[in-house]
């Protein structure tokens, strides 16, 4: 079995082995531990750790620090993608068969009732 140190900065390949509110724990591929604390999931608002990474699921993240005593380290995914996103399927939008024209016809009527109103002020 091949052991390789890892420092602050690298890249790595990491399993996911844990997740709780706070931010999902990791198995590094010098078989130590690792946490990637909440905040550090993604740049936007996350809801629930889960939505972002699963079980078992293999990721790559960034290694921000390494406690000396205890040999955890502190990852990052946000820091490797950004624009990875939640797994919630989007609903997509769909078209009405009349388009955009209704919009194009209420505009003129939007325009002048709010000139209209500032005119009133």
């Amino acid at each position: 079995m091949t052991y390789h140190k890892i420092h602050v900065g690298d890249i790595i390949d990491v399993t996911i082995t844990g997740i709780q509110p706070y931010g999902a724990f990791a198995l590094l591929p010098d078989h130590t531990s690792g946490l990637i604390h909440i905040s550090e999931i993604s740049d936007r608002f996350v809801r629930s750790v889960g939505n972002y990474v699963s079980m078992g699921e293999k990721i790559k993240v960034k290694v921000i620090d390494i406690d000396p005593h205890t040999h955890q380290a502190k990852l990052s995914l946000k820091a490797v993608n950004k624009k990875r996103r939640f797994r919630r399927h989007r609903q997509q939008i769909v078209e009405t068969p009349k388009g955009f024209q209704p919009l194009k016809d209420m505009m003129p009527r939007w325009i002048s009732r709010g000139i209209n109103k500032e005119e009133d002020v």
